[in-house]
């Protein structure tokens, strides 16, 4: 058996690419990076340190690798003889893999049974998005699409921190994971991925996983920041920024019971293992690092405008969740693109037109005017701040 992963970053060596490897999988690494690449093409194994409760050591073998932008007739081949195609990459990068995958798909040899797609990216629904990307480049002279490939949507959960110096292709990850997998679109030929979780609804999982785990990791990093603190579990050793934290899962907690049916008792206990996993001190993350991209983090459907407008509409007002936008709202990083692209438009635009722009809320939304009062304000202290 054999799987393509595009993505041969922390993620994709520590998380996907493992569980394909303890699944039996020849892994070939896909990615641009020419020394990520080289690297790989070198080593015979890699190591996973997975540390927190358990802490274990996990060695990876029998993989290859490509350099995606510079090798695409040898990765082409590869996909036209694979089972498995993965990627994590991010949800804005898949239309860059697209072109591959769809060439891969059709140069696959009649009989082969249809390629098994699944995009392992921090988003909804991503294996959607990288399925129209393939689908507006495929040529229905090569027959249909839908015959030759599958498209599974995923979602997928397990904290890599930023590495530590010297450590080569080794990765430092949490002992705790979740890839979760829709198993309707693969009828009665799923893949066997042992450490996978096939649902027959994936969407409950999928916003269970994004208003708890990244909705309370990134209210860790934003309240985190203003505290002055450096590290994630620092953060969460704070007794003013817990509780932010836990007010905040609360809130969510609440919208996932009564929207998905999650029992009380169930979402708690998810909640406190999130928690938990937050305050691991093994993991050297940073607030930095979390909050980074504060603009996509505070966009419509993501993790903090999502949720809040959800209640909104259903008559709540949010106001742990509010408090958490605002702290998205001040947080900075020159180093950051989009910390510094959120620091321009509210610099630059009306609270009203930066509300808009920012979070793509309409004006007329429950939950429009009480942000654009928090962007009113943080304007304010922006004009008060010595130049």
């Amino acid at each position: 058996m054999k799987a393509v992963h595009f993505g041969a970053g922390n993620i994709g060596r520590g998380f996907v690419g493992l569980l394909l490897h303890q699944a039996g999988y020849e892994v070939v690494f896909a990615d641009v990076a020419d020394a990520l690449i080289d690297q790989l093409t070198a080593a015979d194994s890699y190591n996973v340190h997975e540390v927190g409760e358990n802490p274990t050591v996990r060695t990876v073998d029998n993989f290859r690798a490509l350099n995606s932008g510079t090798q695409e007739a040898e990765l082409v081949r590869e996909i036209a003889t694979a089972d498995i195609v993965t990627t994590a990459v991010g949800p804005h990068i898949l239309k860059f893999v697209a072109p591959a995958i769809t060439k891969g798909i059709a140069a696959r040899a009649a009989g082969l049974a249809p390629l098994q797609v699944m995009a392992c990216e921090n988003a909804i629904n991503a294996t959607d998005i990288l399925r129209a990307e393939v689908a507006a480049l495929w040529d229905d002279a090569a027959g249909s699409l839908d015959a030759a490939a599958v498209f599974a949507n995923t979602a997928v959960d397990r904290i890599v921190p930023n590495q530590a110096p010297g450590q080569g292709l080794d990765v430092t990850v949490e002992t705790f994971y979740e890839w979760v997998i829709d198993r309707t679109a693969f009828g009665d030929a799923a893949p066997v991925i042992p450490g996978a979780t096939f649902v027959d609804q994936l969407s409950p999982y999928i916003e269970r996983k994004l208003f708890t785990v990244n909705t309370g990791h990134a209210s860790a990093a934003y309240f985190g920041f203003e505290a002055g603190l450096e590290k994630i579990s620092e953060a969460m050793a704070d007794q003013d920024v817990a509780e932010d934290v836990r007010a905040v899962l609360e809130e969510t907690k609440q919208l996932l019971v009564a929207k998905h049916g999650f029992s009380n008792d169930e979402q708690e206990a998810y909640v406190q293992k999130i928690l938990v996993r937050f305050s691991n001190p093994h993991l050297p993350d940073t607030v930095n690092r979390v909050g980074r991209a504060p603009m996509r983090k505070l966009s419509r459907h993501e993790r903090f405008i999502g949720p809040a407008a959800e209640l909104a509409e259903r008559g709540i007002v949010p106001e742990a969740l509010l408090g958490a936008i605002a702290a998205a709202l001040r947080f900075t990083d020159p180093a950051d693109a989009e910390a510094t692209e959120l620091a321009q438009i509210l610099a630059a635009s009306s609270s009203a037109d930066a509300t808009a722009r920012i979070t793509g809320l309409a004006p007329e939304h429950p939950l429009f005017a009480a942000v654009s009062t928090l962007v009113e304000e943080r304007q304010a202290e922006g004009a008060k701040a010595p130049a």
